[in-house]
């Protein structure tokens, strides 16, 4: 897998260091993850939820994400590898081969993660690749979503008004199979909806309540992303859904559930790549029951 470098980062995150004095990796360019240049950006709302306040900058490295939602046979290859657990999806029609991979509990989306020698994003680091550094609303701006930029609930129904094809109660409607919708400035699908994402991190009633985990440079979240954190039993996921309207298809909304996924949500994920993970991929390759062609929708 050869990687080039990328020469149109764009100019708002020229920065050569964080504010610490470590160097921003420079951008390099695959066929399957974006990059999201090292730099500062605007996270959280002031005119959102609550747990979306304060606004404020935070600096992060640069990072690597998966250009899609990993997929139903993304993921069951890694099933079959014995590197995953199995995760079934509770409801038919959502099983597609290209459909997102939903239903999984946020340990299996770090499982996967890992076999492939990637990591599930922070929340930082999932919002900075939803937005970009100039806090917009949607990924796309501030044009408020409607089924042209993203699968979610409109005047239609659910999944645009896509019916269920298979199971009880069509009008619960459907994922769509990835990548319907333009990409992102940094060439990332479904950022906002189509499936739910999990983040890595620790929920907080506010980052103002989260406090320096929250702040600065790479935060990781409450108890800094430790595996336990005292007073924290529910995860984050981002990016709205199917099932939601366009007012939870934000950038900045945070919803909470714990990482069992009990009870059961169709929940997917993605996976981003550190400098470090993404140069080991390069020089090493993916494991080889790793699916990397079929992304394409």
């Amino acid at each position: 897998m050869m990687l080039t470098l990328v020469m149109n980062v764009p100019m708002a995150q020229a920065e050569s260091q964080l504010p610490d004095g470590t160097a921003i990796a420079p951008c390099v360019a695959t066929k399957t993850m974006g990059c999201v240049p090292g730099g500062p950006f605007l996270r959280g709302s002031e005119t959102g939820k609550d747990n979306e306040k304060p606004q404020a900058t935070v600096w992060l490295q640069t990072v690597y994400m998966d250009q899609y939602e990993v997929t139903v046979e993304q993921y069951e290859a890694c099933v079959k590898a014995k590197k995953c657990k199995k995760a079934r999806t509770r409801y038919r029609d959502y099983s597609r081969p290209k459909q997102p991979k939903v239903g999984v509990r946020w340990y299996d989306a770090v499982d996967y993660c890992r076999a492939l020698g990637k990591h599930l994003p922070t929340e930082a680091e999932w919002e900075k690749a939803a937005r970009g550094t100039d806090g917009r609303t949607y990924p796309w701006g501030e044009k408020r979503a409607t089924c042209k930029e993203s699968v979610i609930k409109d005047g239609r129904g659910r999944s645009c008004g896509v019916k269920k094809s298979a199971g009880g109660k069509p009008e619960k409607g459907r994922t769509f199979v990835v990548g319907t919708r333009a990409p992102t400035q940094y060439g990332l699908y479904d950022m906002a909806g189509n499936s739910w994402e999990w983040v890595s991190d620790w929920s907080s009633k506010s980052y103002k309540r989260c406090g320096k985990s929250c702040e600065g440079i790479n935060p990781k979240g409450p108890c800094d992303g430790k595996e336990r954190c005292k007073g924290h039993r529910t995860k984050i996921v981002r990016g709205g859904s199917w099932y939601w309207p366009a007012s939870y298809a934000t950038t900045t909304y945070r919803r909470r559930h714990v990482p069992s996924n009990d009870p059961y949500h169709h929940f997917g994920f993605r996976c981003a790549a550190s400098p470090e993970e993404a140069e080991t991929i390069r020089t090493k390759g993916l494991p080889s029951w790793v699916i990397t062609e079929s992304v394409e929708p």
